[in-house]
C-alpha cells in the first residue's frame, strides 16, 4: 500500500500515526456526533481510538457492532477510549440514519476525500475495527474479533492488556468458584425475575445450573420448561439447588421470557455472559454448566441428563451419571417400536386418508422415523429422493415403513407437505413428536432414524446411507454398509489408481469414491467412483476413462469397448 500524501504510513510496518493528519483536511478540524455537535481532533490526543469502517448496509445489531458500542458506552465516560466511524456510504440521507443508531464520532460525509483516503490507508473490508494506541500505533487490525472477546475488559487493548487477561482466565479455571465465574469489575450480584439483586455470595457452598440460553430461538421454550419443572421439584424437596440463566442475544423482550420461571439470571446484555461462554467453549445448545458446592465444575453440559431423567439426574455427579448411563443401557436393551411410539391412548399413526394404523400393527417391519419441515430446504430436496426408495422398496416386497415426524410450525404447512409424502405420520402437534426428538437428541433436520424388525435402533444416519446408496442400504445395519463398501472395493479391482487421458491432458486424474458427480465426457451422472483432477473438478466415469477410443470413419463419434467384466450404466459400474 502507497503512503498517502498526508504522510499517514502504511499501518503494517509498525510506525506511529498522527491523529491530526489522519481524520483532518485542510478546512476541517473537527469530527462530528449524530446530533451535529463538533469535536476537536485535538482533544482526541492521549487517547486509544478505534477507526469503524462501516456503511449503512452493515447492521449495527450484527457482528461484533452490539459488542463494541456496549464496551463504548462503559469506557466514553471515562474518557481514555474514543471510536470515530469511516463511512464508506455514497448517500447522506443512508449515512445519516446509519450514524443516528451509533454513540461515537464520525468524519463529516461531506468530506468524501478524508474518507477515502483513511479507507485506502487502512484497508477497504468493512465492518471492521482498527485500534491504535495513544500515540498513534496500531494495536491490532482486527479490533472487532478482540471486541468481541473482551469487550471493555481489553482496554487499552495492548497485547499486555490481553496477556493480562488470559493470565487471569488462566488462574480463574485454576481457582474456581463461583466469584471468580459470575462475577464482575462491575458487578457483584444476579438478578430476579422482579430485578432484585442478589449477591452471588449467597449462592456459595449450592449446585448452581448455568444455563445458557437463546430466548428467542424457539427450541428453547421446550427446554425451558423441562428445566423449570426440574427445578421447582427439586426446590419442594428442600435441595441447595439455583439456576443461573446466561443468555446470549441482545433482544430485551426474548430476554424477559426466561423468568417465566422463578429462577436467577445475569443482568440483560451482561459482558460476562459471552465470557462464560467462551470460558466453558461452548459448542451446543442448549448448554447446562452445573457448578458443584465447592464452585468447580461437576458437568460441562448435563442437559440432555436433565431432559433424559429430570430430577432423577441431581445432584449431577460423576457417580449419579454413571448410575443413569446404566439405565439408559437398559432401557435400549429392552427397546420395542411400541416403547417408542405409543404413549397413553396414542397407539397409533396415521395414513394418507387420515385413517389410524396401530403402531402394533408395524411391529416386525423396518421403521424410519423421518424428522423434516416444510420450511426447511434441505429436507425439501431430500424428500424426493426417499420417496423414490419407498416406493421401490415397497414394490420389491419388503417390510419396511416411513412415519414422518413433522418439525412444521402450523397445521397447514404440515399438510401441505405431507401430501406429496407416501408414507404413514404422526399427526400435527401429537406429543410424541417431543419425547422422540429428545430420545433421538435430534438437532437439525433432515434426520432419518432406522428402527430394525426387533424394535432396536439401527442408524440415526439412515438419510446419508440412502444419499450414499439408494435402496441398496435397506436395511440400513451396519453389517449392510460393510457388505455395500466390500462390493465396491471388488468393483474396483484392477482398475489403475491414476492415469492420464487425452480429454485431460493437463494432469493425472485419481481414482476416488463420490456420492455423486456429472462426468465431464457423457455429461451423465455418476456415483461411487470416478477417475478425478482435484485441480481442475473434473470428473470421468469409470467407464469413459477407462474404454478404448475408436474412430468412427466419419470421425465425428467414439465409441468405447467397456472394461471387459463391467456394466456401467451412468450411476454406477458394476460386475457383468
Amino acid at each position: 500500500m502507497a503512503v498517502a500524501a498526508n504522510d499517514v504510513v502504511e499501518m503494517i510496518n509498525g510506525h506511529c500515526h498522527d491523529f491530526k493528519s489522519i481524520l483532518s483536511s485542510p478546512d476541517r478540524d473537527f469530527l462530528v456526533r449524530n446530533n451535529a455537535d463538533q469535536v476537536k481532533i485535538d482533544s482526541l490526543k492521549g487517547k486509544t481510538l478505534g477507526l469503524f469502517f462501516s456503511a449503512s448496509w452493515c447492521d449495527p445489531r450484527l457482528g461484533f457492532t452490539p459488542d463494541l458500542i456496549e464496551a463504548y458506552t462503559r469506557l466514553a465516560p471515562e474518557g481514555g477510549f474514543e471510536v470515530i466511524l469511516v463511512s464508506t456510504d455514497d448517500d447522506e440521507e443512508l449515512f445519516n440514519d446509519y450514524f443516528s443508531k451509533l454513540p461515537w464520532l464520525a468524519i463529516p460525509f461531506s468530506d468524501s476525500i478524508s474518507r477515502k483516503r483513511v479507507q485506502e490507508s487502512f484497508g477497504m473490508r468493512i465492518p471492521r475495527l482498527v485500534l491504535l494506541d495513544e500515540n498513534g500505533k496500531v494495536l491490532t487490525n482486527e479490533g472487532g474479533e478482540m471486541i468481541k472477546e473482551y469487550g471493555e475488559e481489553g482496554y487499552p487493548f495492548t497485547s499486555k492488556r490481553i496477556q493480562e487477561l488470559r493470565d487471569l482466565e488462566e488462574k480463574a479455571r485454576k481457582e474456581q468458584s463461583l466469584k471468580t465465574l459470575l462475577v464482575s469489575r462491575y458487578r457483584d450480584f444476579v438478578v430476579t425475575s422482579d430485578g432484585n439483586k442478589v449477591p452471588v455470595s449467597e449462592l456459595e457452598g449450592k449446585t448452581v445450573a448455568l444455563y445458557f440460553m437463546m430466548p428467542s430461538f424457539h427450541p428453547f421454550a421446550d427446554y425451558t420448561r423441562k428445566l423449570a419443572e426440574v427445578y421447582k421439584k427439586l426446590k419442594e424437596k428442600g435441595e441447595n439447588f439455583e439456576v443461573v440463566v446466561i443468555s446470549l442475544e441482545y433482544g430485551e423482550e426474548p430476554f424477559k421470557t426466561i423468568f417465566e420461571a422463578p429462577w436467577l439470571a445475569l443482568p440483560f446484555k451482561d459482558q460476562s455472559c459471552k465470557k462464560l461462554a467462551r470460558y466453558f467453549k461452548l459448542s451446543t445448545f442448549p448448554t447446562v454448566v452445573i457448578i458443584g458446592p465447592d464452585g468447580k465444575t461437576l458437568h460441562s453440559n448435563a442437559a440432555d441428563a436433565i431432559d433424559d431423567h429430570g430430577v432423577e439426574a441431581y445432584p449431577f455427579t460423576p457417580e449419579k451419571f454413571a448410575e443413569l448411563e446404566e439405565i439408559v443401557k437398559a432401557k435400549e436393551a429392552a427397546q420395542t417400536l411400541e416403547s417408542i411410539l405409543i404413549s397413553g391412548d396414542l397407539d397409533y399413526v396415521i395414513g394418507k386418508d387420515g385413517a389410524k394404523v396401530k403402531v402394533i400393527d408395524l411391529v416386525g417391519k423396518v421403521v424410519l422415523l423421518y424428522f423434516s419441515a416444510h420450511w426447511c430446504p434441505p429436507c425439501r430436496a431430500f424428500t424426493p429422493k426417499l420417496v423414490e426408495v419407498y416406493k421401490k422398496l415397497k414394490a420389491n416386497g419388503k417390510a419396511f415403513e416411513v412415519i414422518f415426524v413433522t418439525i412444521d410450525i402450523d397445521q397447514t404447512s404440515f399438510e401441505e407437505y405431507y401430501s406429496g409424502m407416501p408414507w404413514l405420520a404422526l399427526p400435527f402437534d401429537d406429543a410424541r413428536t417431543s419425547s422422540l426428538k429428545r430420545k433421538f437428541k435430534v438437532q437439525g433436520i433432515p434426520t432419518l432414524i432406522a428402527i430394525g424388525p426387533t424394535g432396536k435402533t439401527v442408524t440415526k444416519e439412515a438419510s446419508g446411507l440412502i444419499m450414499a446408496h439408494g435402496v441398496d442400504a435397506y436395511p440400513f445395519t451396519e453389517e449392510r454398509v460393510k457388505e455395500i463398501e466390500a462390493r465396491y472395493e471388488e468393483m474396483a479391482k484392477g482398475w489403475p489408481k491414476k492415469l492420464k487421458h487425452e480429454l485431460h491432458e493437463e494432469h493425472e486424474l485419481e481414482l476416488t469414491r463420490c456420492d455423486s458427480y456429472m462426468c465431464d465426457r457423457c455429461n451423465v451422472p455418476g456415483q461411487v467412483w470416478t477417475f478425478y483432477c482435484r485441480e481442475c473438478d473434473f470428473d470421468l466415469h469409470p467407464k469413459c476413462a477407462l474404454e478404448k477410443d475408436k474412430e468412427t470413419k466419419g470421425g465425428a463419434e467414439k465409441e468405447g469397448n467397456t472394461k471387459e467384466g463391467w456394466v456401467c450404466d451412468g450411476e454406477v459400474c458394476t460386475r457383468a
